[in-house]
């Protein structure tokens, strides 16, 4: 890997990069060389309203620092015209970050459909079509980073946040579906779970910049991931503060009742081994024959 992690002549897509974590995503991979496609609609927090002067922002912000920037308004379920606006001004499209996201609580008692939809319409809708506007090209040129934003609400879940915490942990899925697929096209893509300071959190952008959790440790981590010469592809990454933690599915102990003994009875009797990690495993992506190599062994495949 190169000493120096730059992206000259590299086009990037940041979804949501008026504020907080998407603007230090954009001036980071700026910063780096990279053309960046500043797209933000300009909403509130919750999802509402729209305004230019966000993403206009931190274009202005980047130009002045000699990178090179464009501003899209478009909302990521319009992906296709984002996309565009990357091909009309630069021909190409290297990476997208999937970054553009809304939340507000809402217990689940309260749930209505309009505020369901909502939050999947950003996170879900919008990371599918802005990625699926980008994947022909990225197939065409045999080369394309992609990364999407979930959350420790995806992780392990947050009371009052049902929306938000399906919507994050669809993120995963979709990832490493994709990661799977692009293996064979130099196609790379990854998940962050975030842990920083942001719009979302109350911070204003002069105190996300000198705050102890700030975006810009997760920009770092982006830029890696998303370079040319990594080859990390599937992975889950909860960061924050400084610190980065691989993510990554376990399975106890199995408790194994054939047969007649498989009662639900037989079930409640043995359940401790059910929370026995001493001799847990762990799936990598795409291994989701787990239970047919219990059953039927290494070879499973051939006598399901």
């Amino acid at each position: 890997m190169s000493d120096n992690l730059t992206f000259e002549d590299r086009v990037i897509v940041v979804t949501g990069a008026g504020n907080g974590i998407g603007r230090a995503y954009a001036h980071e991979f700026a910063r780096r060389g990279a053309k960046v496609v500043v797209n933000d609609l300009g909403g509130t927090v919750a999802g509402e309203g729209s305004n230019s002067a966000t993403a206009d922002a931190v274009v202005a912000e980047i130009i002045k620092a000699n990178g090179h920037a464009i501003a899209n308004y478009d909302s990521v379920v319009d992906g296709e015209k984002i996309v565009q606006a990357a091909l009309h001004e630069w021909g190409r499209l290297d990476v997208l970050i999937n970054n553009a996201g809304i939340a507000y609580a809402t217990p689940f008692a309260e749930m209505t459909p309009d505020l369901w939809k909502r939050m999947l319409a950003v996170h879900v809708d919008g990371s599918y079509a802005c990625t699926h506007a980008a994947w022909p090209q990225m197939l065409e040129q045999g080369f394309g980073r992609l990364l999407f934003t979930s959350s420790p609400f995806g992780l392990y879940a947050a009371a009052n946040f049902a929306h938000y915490s399906a919507a994050k942990a669809a993120m995963l899925g979709l990832s490493k579906a994709l990661a799977l697929e692009g293996s064979t096209h130099n196609i790379n893509a990854n998940a962050l779970a975030p842990f920083s300071a942001s719009r979302m959190t109350g911070r204003t952008n002069e105190e996300q910049m000198t705050s102890p959790f700030g975006p810009r440790y997760l920009a770092q981590l982006a830029v890696w991931l998303c370079h040319q010469d990594t080859a990390e592809s599937g992975g889950v990454f909860e960061v924050g503060g400084g610190y980065i933690h691989r993510v990554r599915n376990e399975l106890s102990r199995g408790l194994h009742l054939p047969g007649e003994q498989h009662t639900a009875e037989n079930i409640a009797a043995g359940v401790e081994v059910l929370s026995d990690f001493s001799e847990s495993i762990h799936p990598d992506i795409g291994e989701s024959w787990t239970i047919g190599k219990d059953v039927f062994g290494e070879d499973w495949s051939e006598r399901f």
